[in-house]
């Protein structure tokens, strides 16, 4: 392994926060604070709070591995926070948090580097509600949270609009349905670890993301060579049009029936979940480094100026 100039640094793993992925963020937090302190680290467990910059100056640590998922943990606010304080932490930095936790904003992105993509837009909650913002079928999510928090699909026979509940924001993205399988692949230092194919009853949401047994990983995929090679090229230069440090993982469509015409990007993580079920450790694994190592590699690319 190898270790910083510093003698056994000080990481405060920073976790839980304000989002609707605080439990997600403290399954995620635990995990990698268990891993770092066998790998040998001296690991402050912190839950992430209004006082976050307070217990940050108390603690002094080192290094900030920033384990939280959501609002205010990855797009771009804590990391301008640690910015301020000059402490290294580890993912994206500021502009690349923001950007990808903005969907349509990462969507102007990708088009504007002719990635794939499909056509969404930008809609009040309340007018999706009245009427149909594009001709079915499409999904209705949240533009700034992950996770697949809030995910509504309107099916090609529904009988009307959907039916938002009021916890989603005052503005949704409404995104073209694409058919086929879920594939995802993660980058760590700007090179692609491997394609997984997602394999689920449904649709790939919060319960199948992060219940055992909720979805069944095929790593790496068995996919035409054509696809697996569009996906780790397409994950490589999703990371580097957005800015992304450290680790990320971009998520696709791919529609069997239109070859490599049929595969298109979701969207970026830059702080993919590093829980028991979640694919970034699960791909590494299959790469060969264990989830220790992924954890410690981290930490060692942890910086400021992100």
């Amino acid at each position: 392994m190898v270790r910083s100039s510093r003698t056994n640094p000080k990481v405060a793993v920073i976790m839980g926060g304000m989002s609707a992925e605080r439990d997600v963020s403290l399954s995620s937090g635990r995990e990698c604070a268990a891993a770092l302190r066998d790998e040998g680290y001296n690991v402050v467990e912190v839950d992430a709070g209004a006082d976050l910059a307070q217990k940050l100056s108390d603690i002094s640590p080192d290094i900030v591995f920033n384990a939280l998922h959501g609002r205010w943990g990855e797009d771009g606010c804590v990391q301008g926070l640690l910015e301020w304080l000059r402490i290294p932490y580890t993912h994206s930095g500021v502009l690349s948090s923001a950007l990808a936790m903005d969907k349509e904003a990462t969507k102007s992105a990708y088009r504007a580097a002719g990635l794939p993509v499909v056509p969404s837009i930008i809609a009040d909650r309340d007018d999706v509600r009245r009427a149909h913002p594009m001709q079915p079928p499409y999904v209705v999510k949240p533009y700034n949270e992950g996770s697949s928090v809030g995910i509504y699909i309107v099916r090609e026979d529904a009988n009307g609009p959907a039916q938002l509940s009021d916890d989603m924001p005052e503005r949704v993205m409404v995104e073209a349905y694409a058919p086929g399988r879920e594939l995802t692949t993660t980058v760590i230092g700007g090179k692609p670890l491997t394609v997984t194919d997602i394999i689920t009853d449904g649709w790939y949401d919060y319960a199948a993301k992060y219940e055992l047994g909720g979805s069944r990983h095929v790593v790496p995929a068995e996919i035409p060579q054509e696809i697996f090679d569009l996906c780790m090229s397409y994950a490589v230069r999703a990371h580097e049009i957005l800015g992304c440090r450290g680790v990320s993982r971009t998520d696709f469509r791919w529609d069997e029936a239109q070859g490599a015409e049929g595969l298109i990007l979701l969207e970026t993580n830059t702080q993919p979940g590093m829980t028991p079920t979640s694919l970034s450790p699960e791909q590494a694994q299959a790469t060969g480094m264990t989830f220790g190592a992924l954890c410690s590699w981290m930490v060692e690319d942890a910086s400021c100026d992100r």
